[in-house]
Parts: C-alpha cells; sequence; structure tokens
C-alpha cells in the first residue's frame, strides 16, 4: 500500500479527546491536566479532538470546553471533529480493503460474546467466524438482512508496545471492527488515523484503554502511520472499586463550583492525587516530572473532598 499522508513529526504533538456525552468528571479532568503536562512539559503542541460519532448531547461540547479552559488548559489550532472527518477514515478503509486486508461480518453483538466467552476461544479475541465465509454465503447473510460491519483481516495475533508508565507491554491482536454494521467507522480506526494525520506522536489517556493499544499500533504499521509514544495513567475510582462516573456525586466542575471551591482550588486537589502541588496548571508545569505520577488508581468519595484545607 502507499503511505498515508501525515502531520510531520517535525511539530509533534499530544492530545486530549474527549467524547460529548455529558459534561467531564473529575477523572476526565484530571486525565486531560496530565495529557495537557506531558504535552507542554515535552515542548509539544496540545490539540482537542471531539470524538462525536458516537452518543452526542447538546451543549456538552461546549461545556467541555468550557471546563477545560476553567482549569488552565489551552490548546493549539481549531478543535478537530471526528463528524468532519469522514472521508479520511473511508480513505483508510479503502485502502486496507484493495490491499486485501479487510472482510465483512454478520455476527451479531451475542454471537460474538459467545464465541469468545467459549472455553476454546482466545481470551477477549474474535474467533474469526466470518472470515472465510463463500461469497454464497455473504449473500445470504445479506438476503436475511443481517447488517455487515467490516473488519481487518490480521496477520497478527498479538503486538507489544512501549508505554512511559508500564513499560514494554504485549497485548492481543484480532480481526478488529472497522467500520461498525451500522456505516459508522469505529474508535480503534478513527484514533489512528487522527492521530496521525494531527502530528499527534505522545498518547496520554487513562489505563483502562492500554489492553486495545496493541490493536491500534498494529492498524498503524499497516496504514504506514508512526506508532505514537503512550502513557496509561490510573484511573479515578469510586469507593466501591468501579471507575468514576457522574452518578458518584458532586464529580463535575459545576458541581464542585456549587460547593463554593474555585477552579484552581479543584486542580489543587488533583494536583495533590498525582503528588504535585499547585493551583494552577501553570503552576503545576515547573516541577512535572511522569517518572514520579502515581501508578495505583485515586479512590475517591465526593461525599469527603478537603479541597484547600475546607470541607464542602
Amino acid at each position: 500500500m502507499s503511505p498515508m499522508p501525515s502531520t510531520p513529526s517535525a511539530n509533534p504533538a499530544g492530545r486530549y479527546a474527549p467524547s460529548p456525552s455529558g459534561d467531564l468528571h473529575l477523572g476526565n479532568l484530571r486525565t486531560a491536566l496530565l495529557a495537557w503536562l506531558f504535552a507542554r512539559g515535552s515542548g509539544r503542541r496540545f490539540v482537542l479532538r471531539i470524538d462525536d460519532l458516537d452518543r452526542v448531547r447538546p451543549g456538552a461540547e461546549e461545556r467541555q470546553l468550557a471546563d477545560l479552559a476553567a482549569i488552565g488548559l489551552d490548546w493549539d489550532g481549531p478543535v478537530a471533529r471526528q463528524s468532519d472527518r469522514l472521508d479520511h477514515y473511508a480513505a483508510a478503509v479503502d485502502r486496507l480493503t484493495d490491499a486485501g486486508l479487510t472482510y465483512e461480518c454478520f455476527c451479531t453483538r451475542r454471537e460474538i460474546q459467545q464465541a469468545v466467552t467459549a472455553p476454546h476461544g482466545p481470551l477477549g479475541a474474535y474467533p474469526g467466524t466470518c472470515r472465510d465465509l463463500t461469497a454464497g454465503e455473504r449473500a445470504q447473510r445479506r438476503a436475511d438482512g443481517r447488517p455487515a460491519a467490516l473488519r481487518l483481516r490480521s496477520a497478527r495475533t498479538d503486538f507489544e508496545i512501549a508505554d512511559r508508565l508500564h513499560g514494554r507491554y504485549r497485548g492481543p491482536v484480532d480481526d478488529l471492527v472497522l467500520r461498525r454494521g451500522d456505516g459508522i467507522p469505529a474508535y480503534n480506526l478513527t484514533v489512528v488515523v487522527d492521530d496521525a494525520e494531527q502530528g499527534v506522536d505522545q498518547v496520554v489517556r487513562g489505563d483502562d484503554l492500554l489492553p486495545s493499544t496493541p490493536r491500534q499500533a498494529y492498524l498503524a504499521t499497516l496504514l504506514d502511520l508512526p506508532v505514537p509514544e503512550y502513557a496509561h495513567v490510573p484511573l479515578v475510582l469510586n469507593t466501591e472499586g468501579k471507575r468514576l462516573a457522574k452518578r458518584d456525586g458532586a464529580v463535575t466542575l459545576a458541581d464542585r463550583l456549587t460547593h463554593g471551591e474555585t477552579a484552581d482550588q479543584v486542580v489543587a486537589l488533583l494536583a495533590g492525587s498525582l503528588g504535585l502541588a499547585g493551583r494552577g496548571a501553570g503552576e503545576l508545569l515547573a516541577g512535572f516530572d511522569p517518572g514520579r505520577l502515581p501508578r495505583e488508581p485515586w479512590v475517591l468519595d465526593p461525599d469527603s473532598l478537603v479541597v484547600a484545607g475546607r470541607c464542602p
């Protein structure tokens, strides 16, 4: 395949890419702050991208951008939106298809779940049920009204990446979905294309996404795109040990402001959870050392928060 065009790495960037499905909570803001610190601390640009191909709530994007600015984050260039980039994803899919690296998959979600949890199947990996269907079998499934997703025909079962916090990490690679049955490009494809075209060579995000990263890195190599440097950072958990969510209480910036706190006090809270000191993002940058970041999740009880020496 001929190489896809991408932004030259002479002006590299880090990024933050939220989905506009609601307000950002403290866990989201903490990851955004870390992505900004990693980028600015290494002399990179910092870009924002809105992953708006799935659920979008009216006004969510505007509130998210306002919250990021309120905690002191700035970014370079205009905000990118995936909904404006559908032709870029289609071009990547066409290149893979032209190279014989895709196939249609007619499996339902239930069928896939049953297959990947079977005792004889590889853990969590798509078992290739539709990989070798004949033309007649594909035609019959279409005639039955089954929508077809498009999958990568992978030649690898695993792939190794380098992570700033986790070191060398090898994870599974399967025939991942490139385009869903409803025609929407899949996340594992869009993130690879977007990062390369925006010059993003540093990806900082929650460590819940670490297991899927080898798939994305492998896909980048197939598209002749550079593989970024990764830093998967610990999540914020609730008192039950589950990933923090807005249902856990006063966990958004708006919530904390309603409790009488300031944006700088919220930044100080986030900084303290990272072993950093400072009330503004700019203050944190001077002493930022990625090697000293905690490796364990931050367990947060919003009802017992102490911010800047006072209880809400």
